[in-house]
């Protein structure tokens, strides 16, 4: 259900519009709206809002881990008009296992170290990402240290040398 506050701003309004399905809930809260999307409507939704509505700017993509709860990850999009001087958050619902969404890097560029973090530390897959690999994990961890699930003392990692 969108709350009709959040269906009065003209943006919000048009993507509904353009893209039906896209959009499953929406609510504002403090001045602040957060769109619940499809994660098959992600992609084309990024691209509608950039080009026809003027978010030029991704700031931010991060993740929380509701684990044990299903669907287990909420993939957060941060994104700012500068022009209209508008901000729009966009969440995507995903199960634990198989964790996958379309990368937005095509959309913003600046999304492919957000998505690489949110692989790195949550173990959500980014597809058709140009270079999904860790980023702040050596490439020998095990597991991704911000999930609910990742024991206290981490895993034993094992280095190579080369």
């Amino acid at each position: 259900m969108i709350a009709e506050s959040v269906l009065a701003r003209p943006d919000v309004a048009a993507a509904f519009a353009a893209l039906p399905g896209a959009i499953s809930s929406g609510q504002e809260s403090n001045g602040e709206i957060t769109l619940h999307v499809d994660p098959a409507s992600l992609f084309p939704l990024a691209q509608f809002l950039k080009t026809q509505q003027g978010y030029e700017r991704l700031s931010a993509v991060t993740c929380v881990d509701w684990h044990p709860r299903e669907p287990r990850f909420e993939v957060v999009y941060q994104l700012h008009s500068i022009r209209h001087n508008r901000r729009l958050r966009l969440k995507v619902t995903l199960p634990g296992t198989n964790a996958q969404v379309e990368s937005v890097v095509g959309v913003w560029r600046s999304a492919n170290w957000y998505e690489r973090e949110v692989f790195d530390l949550f173990g959500v897959t980014f597809l058709h990402h140009p270079n999904l690999r860790r980023i702040l994990m050596p490439e020998g961890w095990e597991g991704h240290p911000l999930r609910k699930d990742f024991p206290v003392h981490g895993y034993k990692y094992s280095y190579q040398e080369g």
